[in-house]
């Protein structure tokens, strides 16, 4: 096993500042591999989404749904989607989400009848329950967190850009390359 240089905090967040917008996947992937591992502790609280555009189908289509983000309230306890809402981000129960759909016809999951009909579902898709867990996975050669998802066939891979930002790597059967994103987390209140 080769070991690969990783960034600092000031290299990885001046080089996600110019690609924020997007960037070719191949680069968005050696961007990943160059980042610092991060352990499981380190993921714990809330965490505002957003995606890295590389071209990938999935683009922007958690955005255009009213993604929020995720939290991990412990090793056990992980909600993997929160959705903005009224009261605040609540978590929604991932096994109703169509991931064929989402994967195979991407387009179809972006017409605004296909949006606002999950609108109006959401509210009776919402659980308390968590439906992932955080674990430390191997991947691409490397020791990191990963969220594995209960009831779907993906796993989010873990990388650190600095101390509240964090580069995911989706990992799903049938998708060619992993979707990227970010998570940036929230500030701890009360």
């Amino acid at each position: 096993m080769t070991t690969i240089p990783q960034l600092s905090d000031e290299a990885a967040a001046s080089w996600l500042a110019e690609h924020r917008t997007g960037v070719a996947p191949e680069e968005a992937l050696a961007f990943f591999d160059g980042l610092p591992t991060v352990p499981v502790a380190d993921m714990l609280g809330r965490w505002r989404g957003s995606g890295l555009p590389t071209g990938s189908k999935l683009d922007g289509l958690l955005e255009a749904y009213g993604w929020y983000g995720k939290e991990f309230n412990g090793a056990e306890s992980v909600h993997p989607l929160l959705f903005a809402g009224r009261g605040g981000p609540r978590p929604v129960d991932p096994a109703w989400i169509p991931l064929s759909l989402l994967r195979d016809h991407s387009g179809l999951a972006r017409l605004w009848p296909v949006r606002t009909a999950f609108g109006r579902l959401r509210p009776l898709l919402h659980t308390n329950r968590p439906t992932a867990r955080l674990r430390t996975i191997e991947h691409r050669g490397v020791d990191t967190a990963a969220m594995v998802y209960d009831a779907l066939p993906i796993i989010d891979v873990f990388r650190r850009i600095g101390p509240d930002t964090i580069l995911g790597a989706m990992d799903m059967r049938g998708l060619p390359a992993p979707f990227f994103f970010l998570l940036e987390r929230e500030p701890v209140t009360g």
